[in-house]
């Protein structure tokens, strides 16, 4: 069942006009940290000034200019809210291969595959309102830059590429998938926490991977909502789920779930099977919604890439989550509603 969560209140409290981005980041597709779950649950959680300073926010327009947006953090309910890695071949397929590519406009174009999209940088999106996408924050900055596409950013829809003269008749040969395209719409603004931007994927800045784009018109598909996430032992059988664009697989959509392998506050451990491409995708899982007496499909995460871990000498791999927290809910719901009273519940 989805836990019932009081959120706090996150209101921008000041905004100031930064410089204009040089854009001269090169978009890497994925982010490597040398902090595991032990270090990450040994380092001291930050104090209130600091996780002020991490939901902090810049928000880029599509004309070029930024804004930074400082915060306050108003807790109603009692709440709490924590460098490169050696350069190693990434195994990022564990065993069996156990992804899946989704074929054919009956799956692709239906809930909750159709919730995926891929942005012109390389990274996948997940629609989570009318006009809005959750993504990766490392797909859009580096910590230090905006990468190069960002300025000009783009979100693609598959969408089926209709043969000339078929009339979209539904007569294809079951070995050959149905061609699809991606239709393109421009982003408006961009929101990154700032948690992202000082962190540099140093250990703090794995926690704020994450970022919204607002689109410069509705999609018009079903989108998912976001939710909090809840400890792994209460998720149905200790699994997520997500869909992504695997760089491996060009113009497939590809869909895989794996069990949580351990966690922290703020990330997820799992070992699902991903490559470069898939990073920014949103983590689900389904559970029963008490209140509305029936099953839901919530993000609780967005899939942030690959880490290896070095276990007492030992190196094991991971493909890491960033979880949404009540704290990170209640910023990334302003961000797409606006309205702090539409945020009040997890």
């Amino acid at each position: 069942t989805w836990p019932s969560y009081r959120v706090p209140v996150i209101l921008p409290q000041s905004t100031l006009n930064l410089d204009k981005p040089q854009f001269d980041a090169e978009a890497r597709l994925e982010v490597v940290s040398p902090c595991g779950p032990a270090c990450h649950k040994s380092s001291p959680l930050p104090t209130y000034e600091e996780v002020k300073n991490y939901l902090s926010y810049e928000t880029l327009y599509a004309n070029g200019s930024l804004t930074e947006t400082e915060v306050g953090i108003y807790i109603l309910s009692s709440s709490g809210d924590g460098s490169e890695g050696k350069s190693r071949t990434k195994r990022q397929i564990y065993g069996y291969d156990s992804r899946f590519s989704i074929f054919g406009k009956d799956f692709l174009l239906n809930y909750p595959f159709s919730t995926s999209v891929k942005l012109s940088t390389g990274c996948t999106g997940t629609l989570v309102a009318e006009k809005h996408v959750l993504t990766a924050a490392h797909c859009i900055h580096d910590g230090k830059s905006y990468v190069k596409g960002a300025q000009k950013l783009r979100v693609g829809f598959l969408k089926p590429k209709l043969k000339d003269g078929s009339k979209g008749a539904n007569i294809t040969n079951s070995a050959m998938p149905e061609k699809m395209k991606f239709q393109w719409i421009r982003v408006k603004r961009t929101h990154v926490p700032k948690g992202w931007i000082k962190g540099n994927a140093n250990d703090i800045g794995m926690d704020y991977d994450y970022a919204l784009l607002e689109l410069k018109k509705p999609h018009k598909r079903k989108f998912m909502k976001i939710g909090v996430s809840p400890p792994a032992r209460h998720l149905p059988g200790g699994r997520i789920h997500f869909s992504g664009y695997d760089n491996d697989r060009p113009g497939n959509l590809v869909y895989r779930f794996c069990d949580v392998k351990d966690e922290t506050y703020d990330l997820l451990y799992q070992q699902c099977d991903a490559q470069p491409g898939a990073s920014g995708s949103g983590v689900y899982v389904r559970m029963w919604k008490r209140q509305n007496h029936k099953w839901e499909r919530k993000i609780i995460g967005i899939f942030s890439g690959h880490q290896w871990v070095d276990m007492n000498g030992t190196p094991q791999d991971f493909n890491v989550a960033v979880r949404i927290t009540p704290l990170k809910y209640a910023q990334i719901c302003y961000w797409i509603k606006g309205n702090y009273l539409d945020c009040r519940e997890g």
